[in-house]
Order: structure tokens, then sequence, then C-alpha cells
């Protein structure tokens, strides 16, 4: 009885064994078919090349000749770019305006683009593209998480995390913004600073943020002036208090102002209140630094842009890299062309 269960658990031990290996092989027969179907198309396409290789040559050969020259003639081209910092939820509208004024530019209405940016309309001509884009790293993203939460109540707290703020963070969210300008002429972006920033401050609506902002600040100044006279006047008075108390005679009855309270002393929670209150004083003059204008720039256009020399974005680099693409598929349906026909009669 023995011996019959030892070979029944042979064959299965056999049988398992060989099922694993017929996977294997299988596995390995699959990944070998397609390294070879692979190798395949890679020969057939050296062979494709092989067979165009003059006609591609004379492409990139024609194509430097022409986008060289194409460069030579071509009018350089400068880019500047301006860093700015929208107040009062004013990003939209920086977004908007830069858009329209790119869309004045790509559709040539350069009348319309002197009269938006208050430049000249040689100015304008000379303008070629407006982009903006958002200008944050990893330290802005915290501190602007920071913010975020302290401004939420504490069951909403607790459901916000730093993972699900990235996550719906965009260009609206960044604090700092990058506007670009490429001209033909590299003088006009400054020229255009003032228009750009004086649209948004103009803006009724912000305007009236600013404003509101303003009033706001000041109440919070005079609130922590009049808490600051408060404060120095006790501080008098606790002073007042202690000269009496040191001048009484021995045994007389003592006035105690810290009886029944915490083991700070008054004058100890009055110099804690002070030092509170300078910390909210530099963080109020911080703010009205930071809102005195609805836009705020932190770096202005440069007096003259720089040219714009990318390597990739060049026409000998271009032209003759559009030739070869452009031949390779007129070649490409050629040879699909005659396969097709050929297939049907096979």
């Amino acid at each position: 009885m023995s011996n019959k269960e030892n070979t029944s658990e042979e064959i299965d031990l056999g049988q398992l064994f060989t099922l694993i290996g017929n996977v294997f092989n299988k596995f390995f027969q699959f990944v070998g078919n397609i390294l070879k179907g692979l190798f395949h198309y890679l020969i057939v396409f050296l062979q494709f090349v092989q067979r165009h290789f003059w006609k591609f040559t004379i492409a990139a050969f024609i194509g430097l000749i022409g986008g060289g020259y194409w460069d030579y003639v071509s009018e350089p081209v400068y880019k500047s770019s301006m860093v700015v910092e929208p107040n009062f939820n004013s990003v939209q509208q920086l977004y908007n305006n830069i858009e329209f004024y790119n869309e004045l530019a790509e559709e040539e209405e350069y009348e319309s683009l002197a009269e938006a940016l208050k430049i000249s309309l040689e100015d304008a001509t000379s303008m070629k593209e407006f982009s903006i884009e958002s200008f944050s790293d990893q330290t802005q993203k915290i501190k602007q998480f920071s913010d975020f939460i302290q401004e939420l109540d504490t069951l909403s707290q607790k459901m916000v995390d730093y993972e699900d703020y990235l996550k719906n963070f965009n260009n609206i969210n960044a604090k700092f913004h990058k506007i670009t300008i490429e001209s033909r002429n590299p003088k006009v972006a400054k020229n255009s600073q003032y228009a750009i920033v004086s649209s948004i401050e103009n803006n009724q609506y912000f305007r009236l943020q600013k404003q509101i902002n303003e009033v706001n600040l000041s109440l919070q100044d005079s609130i922590i002036g009049r808490q600051m006279e408060e404060i120095d006047s006790l501080q008098k008075f606790y002073r007042k208090i202690q000269t009496l108390e040191a001048s009484k005679p021995e045994g007389a009855t003592s006035i105690n102002l810290a009886e029944g309270r915490s083991e700070k002393t008054p004058e100890i929670e009055l110099l804690d209140q002070i030092k509170q209150l300078k910390t909210e004083i530099v963080e109020l003059n911080d703010k009205k630094a930071n809102t005195s204008n609805t836009i705020n720039i932190i770096s202005a256009f440069p007096n003259k842009g720089v040219l714009v020399n990318d390597f990739f974005k060049r026409k000998i680099v271009l032209l003759p890299l559009l030739l070869i693409g452009t031949v390779f598929l007129f070649l490409f349906l050629i040879s699909l062309n005659t396969f097709l026909k050929g297939y049907g009669k096979e």
C-alpha cells in the first residue's frame, strides 16, 4: 500500500514539473517571437532607408540650404520675461488678458493690439507671441498649503492633506507668474509693461477690492494701536501699585494683583501680550507692502530682450526634418500601395 502511494506522489510531482516546464517554454517562445518580429521590422525599415538613401540625402541637403537662407533673411526674434504676483484673485483676469493679446498678435490685428497696449503701430507689428505660466517651486507650494489650511475650520483641516492639495493645484493657485513676450523689437516688451499691469489695476472690481483691503488693514492697525495704549496704561498702573506697596509700613495690608491667577505675574503676561502684538504689527506691515498694488512686479521686463537662438527652433534644423519626413511619408505610401496591390493577387 505504501509503495503505491509513493508511486502516485512521484507521478503527480512529475506531471507538475512537466506542466511548469511547458509554461516556461511557451513564455520564452512568446518573448522570442516578439523579438524576432521586432528584428524583422527593423531590417525591413533599414532596407527601406537603404533603397531610398539618396532621396533622403537630397531632401536633407535642400532643407539645409533653404533653412539656412531662411534664417539669414529672417529678422531676429527677442524674448523678454516679467515675473508678477497678482493679488485679490486677479490672476484669472491676467491670464485672460495675456491670451487676448496673443490672439491679436496671431491674427495680425495690430491696430487693436497697439490700442490695448498703448504702443505705436510699428511696435505692435513687431510682436509675435505672448505667453504666461506659473512660477512656483516646492517650498512655495508648502507655504501656500500652510496658509490655505490656516484659513479653514478644524473639521475642514482634517479632511484635507498635502497630497489632495497638490492634485488640485494648477496655474491659478501659484503665487508667482511669468509673462513672456517674443518680438522682433527688443525694447517693445518694456514699452508695453505699464499697459499690461494697468489693465488689471484699473479694473473697477479689483480697485474696489484694493480699497476694501486698505480699509481693513487700517482698522486692524488702529485696533492694535489701541491695544498697545491700553497695555501701556496697565503697565503704568502696575508700576504705581508696586511703588505704593513698597512705601507701605510693615504689617499693613498689601494688594496682590496676581492672587488666584496663573503662575505668571501680570507684568509677565503684559510682556507676552506686547510681544504678540509686535508680531501682529510685523505681519500687518508685510501684508500692507504685499497688497499695496493689485499686481506686484517681482521682476520687470528688461530694457532690452534676449535674442532667441534656440537650436531646435532654427529653420536650418526644422526644414530638413520637415522635408525628410515628407519624403519618407510619400515613399511609404507608394510602398504600401504596391504591397496592397500585390497582396490581393497572392
